[in-house]
């Protein structure tokens, strides 16, 4: 079965995914505090990562997560062995416009559906947490992906692209409560986290939303993801 073929085992569009089929879970451990943030600033998912002073979306952005080194360490699209291609870690890509970025983390090379450990389709960013016990890292049409360092904390945004994927909370945007207007026919999807292995238990809450969406993200949450919705503005 080819990749793009594949379920994801995290959000499905038009479905609150709580109590999905179980993928395993494990921490990243960045669970971070942030600041409230300036209302003025936002958070987008078209941009790289950077340290301080670098932008992390609109022309008035954050400081997003810190890239480690700044270095490339999942370039182009294949399958990476864990240990010897990829290092166990937390990574980061940005710029994907075009839906068609997939990765996946495998507990073995076997291609079945039964290997799957962890997947998703991406629109803007994803953060992905590879474990020392995945075996296999498959990514396909993603823009390069980053290794980050998760004590950076940068200037949390106040505001965040509808569509932008996934925002390290403390990082990319600061806790409250956060509202989008406008959305239409339940495409809108929201997921509060713990870490970024995307397993089933990684999953705090998560709605898929008609109309108004308000979403209260905590200093303990580690992201939060944005599928398909408008444009969030924290309200408190």
């Amino acid at each position: 079965m080819g990749m793009k073929g594949k379920v994801a085992l995290g959000a499905v569009v038009g479905i609150v995914v709580i109590g999905v089929a179980s993928a395993t879970s494990g921490g990243d451990g960045d669970g971070g505090s942030g600041g409230s943030g300036d209302k003025g600033s936002s958070a987008s998912a078209g941009q790289k990562p950077g340290g301080s002073g670098s932008s992390a979306g609109s022309a008035d952005g954050a400081d997003s997560a810190e890239v480690v080194d700044k270095v490339v360490a999942i370039e182009g699209d294949g399958d990476f062995q864990v240990g010897s291609d990829v290092k166990p870690g937390t990574y980061r890509t940005s710029g994907n416009t075009d839906d068609m970025c997939y990765w996946e983390r495998a507990k073995d090379a076997s291609g079945e559906i039964d290997s799957l450990l962890a997947n998703d389709n991406v629109s803007g960013t994803s953060y992905v947490t590879i474990l020392a016990t995945d075996k296999l890292f498959k990514s396909s049409g993603c823009k390069d992906w980053e290794a980050v360092d998760l004590k950076a904390k940068g200037t949390p945004a106040a505001k965040m692209a509808g569509n932008g994927g996934m925002f390290r909370v403390g990082a990319d945007i600061a806790p409250g409560t956060y509202k989008s207007t406008g959305n239409a026919d339940d495409l809108c999807y929201w997921e509060r986290s713990k870490d970024a292995s995307h397993g089933i238990d990684s999953i705090i809450a998560n709605n898929n939303v008609n109309g108004t969406a308000v979403a209260t993200i905590s200093a303990s949450d580690g992201y939060f993801k944005t599928t398909g919705c408008k444009d969030w503005v924290k309200t408190g």
